[in-house]
């Protein structure tokens, strides 16, 4: 179970934009620590290819657990921006006096919902297995959001992604297993439909796989796209 491929339409028009002198000089920053999003994010700049989108990775280092909202797509959105603005901070305390901010960047996150709860990253094994034990019995869904903010301008271009994901009861040896390895807690609601232990009881998914995992390609490549 592979990432979804950029429609050929989009990577098209954004070669064309990234050929131009703004595409070109243009920085594009990750602000993300999820080895996953960079992953994918890896598959994207091969996806456009002729070296044309390149990024470099910064981290925003916030307090999440400190910003709260009960509609997960409002949580996401908020999170999203506050990564930026803090990474924009970081970003000024390492400038040269008079030097201006040029960069686009993007942030990222995500929550899952399950039977009207949302899920952040669990805290506990017992909390983990709790999570991922849970979703055969109701489907559960992601939701994301991607910001890309123009760091000189201060314009913020941001989408949100949901996906719905179907399984099969998941065996508790196997749960067992993943919390062992320890990946999940870096998941929202340690959810990692890519591994391979997971993949046999996902039965459909209802969105892209991109989306799932944290960092839907096409979403990142449009907002990218309309500051060129």
């Amino acid at each position: 179970m592979s990432a979804t491929k950029v429609g050929a339409d989009l990577l098209q028009r954004a070669r064309v934009l990234l050929r131009t002198p703004r595409g070109a000089n243009t920085r594009v920053i990750l602000g993300s620590s999820s080895k996953i999003r960079r992953k994918l994010m890896d598959e994207l700049c091969e996806e456009v290819g002729e070296n044309l989108l390149r990024y470099d990775v910064l981290t925003a280092d916030i307090d999440e657990k400190a910003i709260r909202r009960k509609d997960p797509s409002e949580l996401v959105t908020v999170l999203a921006k506050a990564k930026a603005e803090a990474i924009k901070k970081k970003m000024k305390l390492l400038q040269e006096p008079g030097q201006e901010l040029e960069a686009l960047l993007i942030t990222c996150d995500q929550v899952v919902v399950h039977e009207g709860r949302i899920l952040e990253k669990p805290e506990t094994a017992e909390e983990a297995r709790e999570f991922i034990a849970g979703y055969a019995r109701n489907p559960c869904s992601t939701v994301g959001a991607v910001a890309v903010t123009d760091l000189g301008t201060g314009r913020v271009e941001l989408e949100v992604d949901e996906a719905h994901i179907h399984f099969t009861p998941i065996p508790a040896d196997t749960v067992d297993a993943l919390v062992e390895e320890g990946e999940v807690f870096w998941c929202a609601g340690g959810l990692m439909v890519e591994h391979e232990m997971v993949q046999p009881h996902v039965t459909k998914i209802e969105g892209t796989m991109d989306g799932v995992m944290g960092l839907p390609k096409a979403r990142v490549l449009g907002l990218l796209s309309k500051f060129y």
